[in-house]
């Protein structure tokens, strides 16, 4: 097995529950702006793969040189064993960007490491005429920042929010990554019943009923590195197999999800049947200032919507008037909901215990957390 610099990218703000994440599959982080850094063989790339429920990518870095030139920046392109990662037959596609950096120019950089990468596989490989590039794909991506150059090859593909069970999405759907990152974050537990009364296509309720039977959010997909040669099935197989051991499909759960848009409601519960949880999970139809319960100790997650006409923030103002007065009839149960309302306490009637600053895309956003009293069944 080979030793490898991987860096898992997150949204900002996530960065510590990617670092928790991979920790727990028993690696060591360094954590910086959008990135934790470890270190692993191919084992490591496939469970992280399979596993990170919060983390964008994985990916290889291949090299970090400082690079103000672009002779500077071919000769660190060449002198990395690119023969190491890419058969003589790669597709390599180069992506770029460039911050706070004197080489500026985005084209010129990627073209600079596509020429660079190309002499070195036909040194390496003994080819004089061109690379045909008909065989698996290496994403790679030339990152300048200060004037430091940045290599890496992306072993995920498709982002890792891609879980592959939403067949059908609303018009502002909540990222599965994002998603999953709130539900860890209310600390909710299999035991304890749990809704989200905005649900929408029901992102948030899939993702805690992945949470609550401890299933690997990759496991129904596929990555990139699959098709690398050195990536063998064997690798895979192995990282799947413990994924399926790990997974307790038996784990019974309480989790409810309305929506006040019956269409939504009927999106929800096909991606739910697409995702393996059709009998678990409940939708249904309902205003969410229609909640009762006779259950304590639940937990609430939701992303209610922001409103951007005038008419719509009104309406949303009153309604979260309306589900504040609502909750205090369940001083046990905990709410999350994330919004980027301006006064949003004010509307809702209460201060929050916590505020944590997400960005749900490129939208600034307030994880608004109202922890719950514990009942006298817990105590």
């Amino acid at each position: 097995m080979t030793k490898f610099k991987l860096v898992a990218t997150a949204a900002m703000g996530l960065e510590a529950i990617v670092a928790e994440e991979v920790r727990e599959l028993g690696y060591e982080t360094q954590v910086e702006n959008g990135k934790v850094y470890f270190e692993g063989d191919e084992m490591a790339i496939a469970r992280t793969n399979l596993w990170l429920r919060v983390a964008d990518r994985v990916k290889i870095v291949v090299a970090q040189f400082p690079a103000r030139t672009f002779d500077q920046l071919f000769e660190g392109v060449k002198s990395v064993q690119w023969e190491k990662y890419l058969p003589v037959d790669a597709s390599f596609p180069v992506s770029g960007k460039s911050v706070k950096s004197t080489l500026f120019s985005v084209p010129d950089c990627q073209a600079i490491t596509k020429k660079a990468i190309v002499e070195r596989l036909k040194l390496a490989y003994k080819r004089l005429g061109f690379l045909d590039e008909s065989g698996p794909t290496f994403k790679i991506e030339i990152s300048i920042l200060k004037d430091v150059a940045t290599l890496t090859i992306d072993t995920s593909g498709v982002g890792l929010h891609k879980r592959g069970y939403r067949t059908t999405q609303g018009e502002a759907p909540l990222k599965e990554t994002l998603a999953a990152a709130l539900v860890k974050i209310s600390k909710w537990s299999p035991s304890r019943p749990f809704v989200d009364p905005f649900c929408g296509s029901g992102t948030i309720a899939l993702e805690a009923a992945m949470i609550g039977q401890n299933i690997a959010p990759g496991y129904n997909r596929e990555f990139i590195s699959e098709s690398w040669p050195w990536m063998k099935q064997d690798i895979w197989d192995k990282a799947r197999d413990e994924a399926d051991t790990l997974a307790n499909y038996d784990q019974e759960l309480n989790i409810i999800g309305t929506d006040i848009d019956h269409k939504m409601v009927a999106i929800a519960q096909e991606n739910a049947l697409e995702a393996g949880f059709g009998d678990l999970l409940t939708f249904k139809q309902m205003q969410a200032t229609d909640f009762t319960t006779k259950l304590t100790d639940g937990v609430i997650v939701t992303n209610p919507p922001y409103g951007e006409r005038i008419g719509e923030v009104e309406e949303i103002e009153k309604m979260l008037r309306q589900f504040g007065q609502v909750m205090q009839n369940y001083p046990t149960w905990s709410v999350y909901m994330l919004s980027s309302m301006e006064e949003f306490e004010v509307h809702y009637g209460k201060k929050a215990t916590k505020k944590r600053k997400l960005f749900n895309g490129f939208i600034r956003t307030d994880l608004y957390q109202y922890w719950g009293q514990k009942s006298k069944r817990e105590n």
